[in-house]
């Protein structure tokens, strides 16, 4: 509770009341079915995402099985095929009119009419050449450059940091849009402002919401973290460290952007019925940049520059370190651009918002709150 000191007490610092404030919306957030709600949805899409593509991997994109004789086990177990071994040919033949294999390879008799060759790889009714590739002997190959990531690992890795960018805005944004609105239009605001400063209301307002936001994302982190070990996939845990860790990073000083717009925003207006219009702008700035780096990762050029854009950065950047061939010193210098561009956006989002918080009746314009 706020509450405005009597005479001969002495005034709770900026620090503190801004403090008040932020418990103040943590606690109207936590004890919001809806909030638990957004927040177990979340989770159970992460793992459950995770637990889904390690199924579809296993039992979708696993090699086909292939019968193998015991004299060529050793050289068919190098070419990462599925192998079931068998005691001789015939016992491979009834495998595979069986169709519990897609091939066998055993060793060719004079009668097949091969000559001496090493293996014989059989077919059903059509001849297994993608077995024939595997076994193929192939020269040794190396990059001149680090591995990039593989296109659908890309797609995938995007998806799951554009969702959890966009969901993540907007379920802590818009609250603190629609409470500065509701306050104004019930007068409550009037009542906080004669205990707290408008800066440590609205420093306490998006604090609050960055804190919860904050403790989220490491809640989705830490899901998605058991579930990559859980299904044993440890080569891809390794490659989204340094992402997931910039996308964290990133991910707080953008929600303090994207938020001190929302609450300047709803500053403007009086009614709830108005709050839509003037937010329309900023949920574009939250959706646009998840719509474009979804359909243009591909394009290097695009993304590069979106990864410079404070607005997508969040976004983008982590997406590029995933990929492969980023230095470090793009991610700091993007992280620098958008610590800059937050910093200008308070700034000016103070001032809306204390010239505007307490006026009611008709919508305040920008131009009028900045002057």
């Amino acid at each position: 509770m706020i509450t405005t000191p009597t005479p001969g007490q002495t005034a709770p610092s900026a620090v503190r009341l801004t403090y008040l404030v932020a418990r103040r919306e943590i606690r109207a957030q936590l004890r919001s079915k809806s909030f638990w709600v957004s927040v177990v949805l979340l989770l159970v899409m992460v793992l459950g995402g995770i637990l889904g593509s390690s199924f579809l991997s296993e039992h979708v994109g696993r090699p086909p099985a292939v019968a193998v004789v015991p004299e060529l086990a050793e050289a068919v177990s190098h070419a990462g095929l599925e192998t079931v071994q068998v005691a001789d040919r015939a016992s491979a033949e009834r495998l595979l009119r069986d169709r519990t294999v897609s091939a066998a390879v055993v060793v060719p008799v004079p009668q097949d009419g091969v000559g001496q060759a090493g293996a014989l790889v059989l077919g059903l009714d059509s001849a297994p050449t993608q077995i024939a590739d595997a076994l193929a002997l192939r020269p040794p190959v190396r990059t001149l450059e680090p591995p990039r990531a593989d296109d659908l690992a890309v797609l995938w890795v995007t998806m799951a940091f554009g969702i959890v960018f966009l969901v993540t805005m907007t379920m802590f944004s818009m609250p603190i849009a629609q409470n500065t609105v509701t306050e104004k239009q019930t007068r409550v605001v009037e009542i906080l402002l004669s205990a707290v400063p408008t800066r440590a209301l609205f420093a306490g307002k998006v604090a609050g919401n960055c804190v919860l936001a904050l403790a989220e994302i490491v809640a989705l982190v830490v899901a998605a973290v058991v579930g990559l070990v859980a299904t044993g996939r440890n080569s891809l845990l390794d490659q989204l460290t340094a992402s997931i860790a910039w996308f964290v990073g990133f991910f707080v000083v953008g929600f303090v952007l994207i938020a001190v717009m929302f609450a300047a925003s709803a500053a403007l207006v009086s009614r709830q019925e108005d709050l839509s219009a003037v937010l329309q702008p900023m949920v574009w700035v939250v959706m646009v940049p998840y719509f474009l780096v979804i359909y243009l990762r591909e394009n290097t050029t695009v993304l590069t520059v979106l990864s410079y854009v404070p607005f997508s950065a969040p976004l983008a950047m982590p997406v590029r370190l995933f990929s492969g061939g980023v230095s470090i010193v793009e991610p700091l210098l993007s992280g620098l651009l958008l610590i800059v561009t937050t910093v200008l956006v308070v700034a000016l989002g103070t001032r809306v918002y204390e010239r505007s918080v307490l006026r009611t009746g008709t919508r305040v314009r920008l131009t009028e709150a900045l002057r």
